[in-house]
Parts: structure tokens; sequence; C-alpha cells
């Protein structure tokens, strides 16, 4: 009796078995078919709701000078003081102590030609001119000398202690003194001019800068023979060429039909192609009185009022005319979208950012007006993409597709 019990206590492992099978299968159905019905409604929303169409714009970056701006021209950064310094001897070029973007002040030495001859010809002037002036100091002592001696004779004349004769050859000798320091005078001008021929030729040896300027291009190096034509097989006519950094203008070319919107001291806002980001202001500086009558243009020259290093002659830039000169706080940009981006709705403004074909609809706070663009203070950054004339057809959340895509 007591087995029958213990039997009846035994736990049937084959029913538990087959019980958590069939718990599991079931688990996995019921998951299988979750992820089998999310899959349909993302597949069958494409297809029962349609995306609508839009078109999109994107957040940007507006000047307030873009709109004060009367006319627009292109044209190039150019150095109204530019030079290719040469020699005005010929010489080979033996040294040189300046490279491409130095900076070099006026009369500072560029370059030095081979000078042992001309550096041997001004000693030698040098010592014809200091022994012109030993003579002329021994012609003016003979001088005193023949007049001290002459009066001496002519007050002894005058008391019959000498004969006329006497009188005579000390007068003759002092004119012939006379006659000497005159000759030595000239003798140390004629030797002062040769000295100063001498050294304005081994100064032609050193190549100096003409005024305050930067090195462009070095275009001779050591060993290269410098000659003022250039004439000669591998001869060099200029060492380096410079400019004056501080003479940059912008050479504009203005339609003829545009020329009356143009005033000298008018103000401009310049932007460089190599930095489209850097803004510089500018005023007319001339209108070059005669046009092209090629492009039936007239230049304009336009001066740079901010400094930048960045600066270069030969860039290409482009210039904006401008109704009146820009307050300090319109120099810097500005977050800005098209008007017609933006929606009002119970004194509420939003525009709708799309985000991964979505649109959201996203609150926005607004600035000033330039033109068709509106200021963004926030809401939005540049960059975002936001759908374009959304009134009436989007609602918040709504599959879109930007037309052309």
């Amino acid at each position: 009796m007591a087995n029958e019990d213990l039997t009846k206590l035994k736990i049937d492992k084959s029913q538990a078995t087959f019980s958590g099978r069939k718990r599991k299968k079931t688990v996995f159905v019921v998951a299988a078919m979750l992820v089998i019905l999310i899959l349909g409604v993302v597949f069958f929303r494409d297809i029962l709701i349609p995306a609508v169409e839009v078109e999109a714009t994107t957040v940007g970056e507006i000047y307030p000078a873009q709109s004060l701006t009367l006319l627009n021209a292109s044209g190039y950064v150019v150095a109204q003081r530019k030079a290719a310094v040469a020699s005005k001897v010929t010489g080979r070029l033996v040294a040189i102590s300046v490279e491409e973007g130095d900076v070099v002040r006026k009369g500072d030495v560029i370059a030095r030609l081979e000078n042992e001859d001309t550096a041997a010809a001004r000693q030698q002037a040098s010592a014809n001119l200091e022994a012109s002036r030993a003579e002329l100091e021994r012609a003016k002592a003979e001088l005193h000398d023949a007049k001290i001696n002459l009066d001496r004779q002519k007050e002894l004349l005058s008391k019959d202690y000498i004969s006329r004769l006497e009188y005579d050859s000390s007068d003759a000798r002092y004119k012939k003194a006379l006659a000497a320091v005159a000759g030595a005078e000239a003798a140390v001008r004629a030797s002062a001019a040769a000295f100063h021929g001498a050294e304005v030729a081994y100064g032609y040896t050193f190549i100096r800068a003409p005024f305050d300027a930067v090195v462009l291009t070095k275009d001779a190096d050591i060993g290269d023979i410098v000659t003022p034509i250039g004439a000669a097989a591998q001869a060099k006519a200029a060492v380096v060429t410079i400019a004056d950094m501080d003479s940059l203008l912008v050479e504009a070319d203005v339609s003829e039909s545009n020329l009356k919107q143009v005033k000298t001291g008018a103000p401009c806002e310049i932007q460089l192609d190599a930095f489209p980001d850097l803004r510089l202001q500018g005023a007319v500086h001339m209108i070059v009185p005669t046009a092209d009558r090629t492009k039936a243009s007239v230049m304009v020259k336009v001066k740079f009022l901010d400094k930048d290093k960045r600066i270069l002659p030969e860039m290409s830039a482009k210039v904006a005319f401008l109704e009146r000169t820009l307050k300090p706080e319109e120099l810097k940009p500005r977050v800005a979208v098209s008007s017609s981006a933006i929606v009002t709705h119970s004194n509420r403004k939003y525009v709708f950012l799309i985000n991964d074909n979505t649109a959201i609809e996203t609150p926005v706070s607004t600035g000033r007006q330039f033109g068709d663009m509106t200021e963004i203070l926030d809401g939005v950054k540049p960059g975002d993409r936001i759908i374009l004339n959304p009134a009436g057809k989007i609602k918040n959340s709504a599959r879109v597709k930007i037309a052309g895509s």
C-alpha cells in the first residue's frame, strides 16, 4: 500500500516537457505575427497614405547688406603701386636677401651684383680726392706766404727801401699763388665729382627697394646675369617684383547703363572669391574717366576700409554697391529663411522641418525682414531643410516627398 502511494507521487516528465515546448512555440508564433503585422503596416502605409510632394529650401545665413545692394560687379584686386625691381647696370647676381612674402622698407638692400671693379674705382677716386685736397692746402699756404711778402714789399717800396723790380716780382708771385689756389680748388671739385660718380656706380651694384612693399615674386637667383634691358641670352631684367599692400584696390567693371548708380565715396561691401565668408567694407575710390567699348563698361576702383592680411594682388572679388553705410550691428550674418516658408496661426509662427521624410511642425521666433527673407532668432539652425509654401496642405507628422528628388 505504501509503495502504491509513492508511485502516485512521481512526476510525469514527458507531459511537462510537451507542455513547455507547446508554450515556447506559441510565444514564437505570436512574436512572428507581430513582426509581420508591423512590417505590413510600414509597407502598406506607403501605398495607403502616399507622401505629399513639397518644395524644400535650406535655412541659411544672410548679410543685411544684401537687402541694401543697388548693384553688383566683379573684378580683381590690383596693387596701384607695383614695381619689377631691376638693376641700372649689367652684372652677375652674387647675393639676394629676400624671399616671396618678405616685407621690405624703402632703401633696404634686396640683392647685390658683383662689384669688385666698381669698389676699386671708388677707392681710387677717393684717393684722388684726398690728393687734390692736399694740393689745395699747399696752394693756400703758398698764397698766404706770397700775400705776407707782398704786403711787406709794398711797405718797403713806399719808403724807397727796395726797387720797383723787387716789388713787381713779389706781386707776380702772389698772383701765381692765387691762380694755383683756384686751380687746386677746381681740381678738388673735379675729384669730388669723380668720387661721387664712382660712389654712384658702386651703389648701382646694390639693388634697393624703391618704397615700402611686400615681395610678390623672385625673378632671378644667384649666378644670373642681370641687365637693364634683358636682351642678352639667359639675362634677367628684374630681380624681384614688389607691391605696396596699402595701395590695393578692387578694379571692377560696371556696365555703362548702371553707372548712374555709382558715386565716388559711396559705401561698398567686398567679397573675395577665395574667402566667401569674409565680408570687407569698402568705398568707391574713383570712376576711371574712360569706357571700354568692347565690353560697354567703365572701370570703378574700390578701396578697402577694412585691412586684412589675406587680401592679395590679383585675387578675384565681387563688389556690392550699397544704398547707405552699414551700421555696426548689420555687419554680422543673420539666420534667415524664405518668408513663404513661415506659417502664422493663432499669433504663433512656425515652419515645417523635414526630418526623415516627415514634416515636423517647429515653432520659430522671427526678427527683421530682409527683402523676401525673414530673420530667424530661434527654432531652426543653418543647414536645416524646411518646406516652402506649406500653408493648407501640410499637417504635423505628415509624410512628404521633396519635389524632383
